[in-house]
């Protein structure tokens, strides 16, 4: 579906994860690539929409987790597109991440998943970092968000107010939460991470991990997290 406020943003929904499809000019650029099923709905979604016809002609990723980068290469075969992507979380483009503490289930789990779902790795093309700025949508900074990765960013358009925040948080109506700590590096870094996004000039904010609210209810419970830390 189109976001609220946004004919040219769209949002599909896969499994346990949703992504988001920008649309400019003719050219479609995709903000990570979803999970199970990804694929299919992507198509289903852009047919609904009518943008069937535009080619995609990027892919941004947020981060590396598997529920994020499943689809890239199958993508990228499909498309031809161009991969941009975070340029501490290469390990994870690689099929090798590395994890520690508790969090060494998740990548047990995510070695798993990249068995049974024929998970391919895939090149870069170009590596984002703090600051950087990307040319489409009427642009789109790079904010560094670490702690649920090393590389974990959020895509801010200032001229819409605009943050895609990836997994900064889940935005599930009473239940909004950060990501649990067995699926974040760093618990520290996480926390600044909130703040530093808040510390934006926003009026919305779209996660990965949410629900059908719009954006102005997601930034509300996010704020209201940043409140209980």
């Amino acid at each position: 579906m189109t976001i609220h406020g946004e004919d040219d943003i769209l949002q599909v929904r896969s499994f346990g994860v949703c992504f988001y499809v920008l649309r400019d000019s003719s050219s479609l650029y995709l903000i990570d690539g979803g999970f199970i099923g990804g694929v299919s709905s992507l198509r289903r979604a852009l047919k609904l929409a009518g943008w069937e016809a535009y080619p995609i002609k990027g892919i941004i990723l947020t981060h590396g987790h598997l529920d994020h980068i499943l689809n890239v290469s199958n993508l990228v075969d499909a498309t031809g597109a161009w991969v941009a992507a975070p340029t501490l979380d290469q390990g994870h483009y690689d099929g090798l991440p590395t994890y520690k503490g508790l969090s060494k289930l998740v990548g047990v789990m995510e070695k798993l998943g990249r068995l049974l779902f024929g998970f391919r790795a895939f090149q870069v093309d170009r590596y984002l970092n703090d600051g950087d700025l990307i040319t489409i949508s009427g642009g789109l900074r790079v904010v560094h968000l670490p702690g649920h990765t090393e590389g974990h960013c959020g895509l801010y358009s200032e001229s819409r107010k605009l943050l895609f925040a990836g997994d900064l948080f889940a935005s599930l109506g009473r239940f909004s939460h950060l990501p649990p700590r067995i699926f974040n590096r760093d618990e520290k870094a996480l926390r600044v991470s909130v703040g530093k996004a808040l510390d934006l000039d926003l009026t919305r904010v779209l996660p990965n991990h949410c629900d059908r609210s719009t954006g102005e209810e997601h930034l509300k419970r996010l704020r209201s997290i940043a409140y209980r830390l």
